[in-house]
């Protein structure tokens, strides 16, 4: 009795597995050695079905038991020796959707580094001037004699300008780095590392071998941008006093090391609640690239970018890039 409820509960599970089998066959792509594992598996149902009607008293050819043994054995060995071709297939299938993933993240940025370089260029170009011919009027109305709070309004009128021209310079250059785009990766750096350390009271030590090598544009906008996120993520949440920063290219690999001594945190949280860790996650993704953030509360953090450039142009010893403006605010 026992055995023939096992034989049933057999027939069941394995009719079961079956009809999950046959669901992948799409997703598989009608693979030939998925499709002899699911006649294996139909085959050692009917077996057992075979089997219950024997021990029900029902009379069956032997040979039935002898075919299905041997129908089976082929089935499956043949399955077993060449399921390395599905595993394999199923590792093609993941690459390339992690290629495609890559291609839209990257369209995803280029896009948006486009629209910042064309801001840029509108704010330059179309703002910066209607503000340089307003403080020009304001100096030939200082040029005319003038009462004392006359004088004092057009001193505050022209400050004003000046600051929004400042300002508006600033912009600017935070949407679309023009020493970025001039003159490489770390002059780029190191300029924004100098604007950064003017403002807060934080020693950031950089060092890097990189001279003027220029690499592919997507590579040095997007370390770019994270390098800014790092700093800028320890400048505003982890109240530390020194940020070390190494930059290096050593044959075809491009390697970041950072590392702050603030209050540190827990990385994993910080991913799941913003912050900036994803998206520089993400942007790294973009080139192929790994990092690795480690931190704890109370012992800072440090962050480790490697990108392989190998699929990418090699660097090359260029001259600084034309500047496309001819003219800059003063």
């Amino acid at each position: 009795m026992l055995l023939k409820i096992l034989l049933v509960i057999a027939v069941i599970v394995q009719t079961i597995a079956t009809v999950y089998a046959l669901k992948l066959v799409r997703a598989t792509k009608y693979n030939s050695v998925w499709i002899l594992f699911i006649i294996g598996f139909s085959l050692l149902s009917v077996e057992r079905i075979v089997q219950l009607f024997v021990f029900s008293g029902h009379a069956v050819p032997r040979y039935c038991f002898a075919d299905l043994g041997v129908v089976i054995s082929i089935c499956l060995s043949i399955g077993v020796m060449y399921a390395h071709k599905l595993f394999k297939y199923i590792d093609r299938l993941n690459y390339q959707r992690q290629l495609w993933n890559r291609r839209i993240l990257t369209a995803v940025l280029r896009t948006e580094e486009k629209a910042r370089s064309s801001f840029s260029k509108e704010l330059h170009d179309g703002l910066g001037p209607l503000l340089s011919s307003a403080k020009m009027s304001l100096s030939a109305l200082a040029r005319d004699e003038q009462d004392a709070a006359r004088r004092e309004l057009l001193g505050n009128t022209s400050y004003v300008i000046d600051e929004a021209i400042r300002s508006l310079r600033e912009i600017s250059n935070n949407l679309s780095p023009h020493v970025l785009n001039d003159f490489g990766l770390a002059r780029g750096v190191r300029n924004f590392i100098d604007k950064s350390a003017a403002m807060h009271r934080v020693a950031i030590r950089f060092t890097t071998n990189l001279g003027p090598e220029r690499f592919d544009t997507d590579v040095e906008v997007i370390l770019y941008r994270v390098i800014c996120e790092l700093i800028n993520n320890s400048l505003k949440h982890a109240a530390c006093r020194t940020i070390e920063l190494s930059l290096t290219y050593s044959g075809t690999v491009l390697q970041l090391e950072y590392g702050d001594d603030g209050r540190g945190f827990d990385p994993q949280a910080m991913i799941d609640c913003g912050m900036g860790l994803s998206n520089i996650s993400s942007r790294v993704g973009s080139l192929g690239g790994t990092c690795e953030i480690t931190s704890a509360k109370g012992r800072g953090m440090h962050a480790a970018v490697r990108i392989d450039l190998r699929s990418e142009q090699p660097p090359k010893r260029l001259r600084p890039r034309p500047r496309r403006r001819k003219t800059d605010q003063k």
